[in-house]
């Protein structure tokens, strides 16, 4: 993907207040000058246009894939705007394209159909879609629901890469979530942006440089060697 792109959805981020800086506790317990909320693409206008990004970023990997799948919470909407950017995208070329979404519950129904899944039989392989990977939580319980159901997982599309070590600050790994997620399940994980864009827009505007500067030391302190 060009880097355009890349910043572009950097700085959507920061328009719709879903990228925001100061001082924020991640689920790490880590204290970060920045945080990536994606739940707080809230309405319908800010949604669609993040499904096209997702859209765009699946269409330049090239990958082969049948379908999306979204783990609850984040990824049920993720998935469901991604399939319908996808057909759109598709029909303003003139083709024909369905892609087949499917999400689960966090709990198991027990009554109608019943079950954890929900849309389409998961089939063929599926791309994972989800916001961010931090402890790799739900790509684990993703992986292990698709090959339940004799599907295989082709990829994992993500909307920000924080490029982050994983571990305790006192057992650091050397790789990142993202990098545990590739190497352990060899399955490549696509993100639309990265750290690297967020410093990228941070440099072109002088009235954020002291942000900047926190994010180089966290990056300094936390992040994986690039």
């Amino acid at each position: 993907m060009s880097t355009t792109f890349r910043t572009d959805f950097v700085r959507f981020a920061l328009e719709e207040g879903v990228l925001r800086f100061g001082s924020f506790v991640t689920k790490s317990g880590r204290v970060s000058p920045y945080f990536f909320n994606a739940g707080l693409f809230n309405t319908g206008r800010s949604v669609g246009r993040l499904a096209d990004f997702y859209a765009q970023a699946l269409e330049t990997a090239g990958l082969q894939y049948d379908m999306l799948f979204g783990p609850a919470y984040k990824g049920i909407p993720l998935a469901t705007a991604t399939s319908v950017a996808l057909a759109s995208r598709a029909a303003g070329r003139g083709s024909d394209l369905d892609v087949p979404f499917a999400y689960n519950r966090k709990e198991a129904k027990d009554h109608g159909e019943g079950g954890v899944l929900v849309g389409a039989p998961l089939a063929g392989k599926v791309v994972i879609i989800d916001d961010v990977i931090t402890a790799g939580t739900s790509v684990r319980e993703s992986v292990a629901m698709i090959r339940d159901a004799g599907a295989e997982p082709g990829a994992v599309l993500i909307a920000m890469d924080r490029m982050e070590r994983a571990g305790s600050d006192d057992a650091l790994a050397p790789y990142s979530a993202v990098e545990e997620v590739q190497q352990r399940y060899g399955l490549p994980v696509i993100s639309i942006a990265s750290l690297e864009d967020i410093l990228s827009v941070l440099a072109e505007r002088g009235e954020m440089e002291a942000y900047r500067a926190d994010v180089l030391a966290y990056r300094a302190r936390y992040g994986v060697t690039i």
